[in-house]
């Protein structure tokens, strides 16, 4: 495997306006971020979307990076534009490649600061183990959707997301961008460990697993017939029971959790509740379930053999 860096990406949503923040900030005053001896390459994901304070601009960038998409014929809309340019600049291949993708989000659900892992390679599980066992961090897997692919870090020999929440679209508070820094650092920290042959990794893994998502209750013509439910809304990394509030309409009644298909096995436990942007895709929450993993050697191996090829600082 050839030499790369560590990307950090902020704004591949451009009304998420943090981690842009603090790509800035870093960019002008590198000491305030520990890099841990590592060389990174500092990304606003979509420029043109942050200009025009919008999530995109023709579709979600974070949604872009399908295989098929990106090797179809043609330009393709902007979003896909910039996945392609973002590759040909800074994926395992490109001009100045990168082998490890961070993407700091920020959410309006009431995440607090967690990690979202999409399948199970390796090292992608040992990097998100070793910052769960420094900050506790609980982790989102999310596999087996087919109506949501194509996220950038895919793309990448390693990577993960960052979610920190909440927080309003278009707004920078301090504790979002506390958070998103500390769990940075704790993903340096790690890849650094094991760039050294030294990584510290825990006896287990706590994984909330992908079972699914509910929109809202809508009306024939596609409008919401009720809300979240005010005992469900910021509960998220919690467990939902059959039976308990789940959606209020305008009228007052209580529409209860009724598991159903692969959701029967409780509990199950809510992530990403009332997420502003996730209303356009029909998703008012998603149900996971808690899992409790034995960590394989082979992660750490894997993630090991990755970051020997991390480059220092030029």
């Amino acid at each position: 495997m050839a030499a790369g860096q560590v990307m950090v990406v902020g704004g591949t949503h451009g009304n998420e306006r943090n981690a842009p923040w603090l790509l800035e900030a870093w960019r002008q005053h590198p000491g305030l971020l520990h890099r841990h001896g590592l060389a990174l390459e500092l990304v606003l994901g979509n420029p043109a979307a942050h200009a025009a304070g919008r999530r995109y601009l023709d579709q979600d960038l974070n949604r872009s990076f399908v295989p098929a998409l990106l090797e179809a014929p043609g330009p393709g809309d902007r979003e896909l534009q910039r996945a392609r340019q973002l590759l040909a600049l800074h994926g395992p291949e490109g001009s100045a490649p990168c082998l490890v993708a961070l993407d700091l989000h920020s959410t309006t659900a009431a995440m607090g600061n967690g990690l979202v892992v999409y399948g199970r390679r390796p090292a992608d599980l040992a990097l998100a183990a070793g910052m769960q066992q420094r900050l506790g961090l609980p982790i989102y897997l999310h596999e087996q959707d087919r109506a949501q692919t194509g996220y950038l870090v895919e793309r990448w020999p390693c990577g993960l997301v960052v979610e920190v929440g909440p927080v309003p679209q278009g707004v920078i508070q301090s504790t979002i961008c506390r958070q998103s820094q500390l769990a940075l650092e704790a993903a340096l920290e790690v890849l650094a460990e094991a760039r050294a042959g030294a990584l510290r990794q825990p006896a287990r893994l706590v994984v909330h697993r992908h079972q699914g998502s509910l929109d809202l209750p809508r009306h024939g013509d596609g409008s919401p017939a009720a809300v979240v439910h005010p005992q469900r809304q910021g509960r998220d990394w919690r467990p939902i029971g059959a039976g308990e509030p789940l959606f209020l309409t305008a009228e007052g009644t209580t529409i209860p959790f009724h598991p159903s298909g692969d959701q029967v096995e409780e509990p199950v436990w809510a992530v990403f509740i009332n997420e502003a942007a996730y209303g356009e895709k029909g998703i008012a929450l998603s149900l996971t379930r808690r899992e409790v993993w034995p960590v394989a050697p082979a992660w750490g191996q894997a993630l090991t053999d990755l970051a020997r090829n991390l480059q220092r600082p030029g």
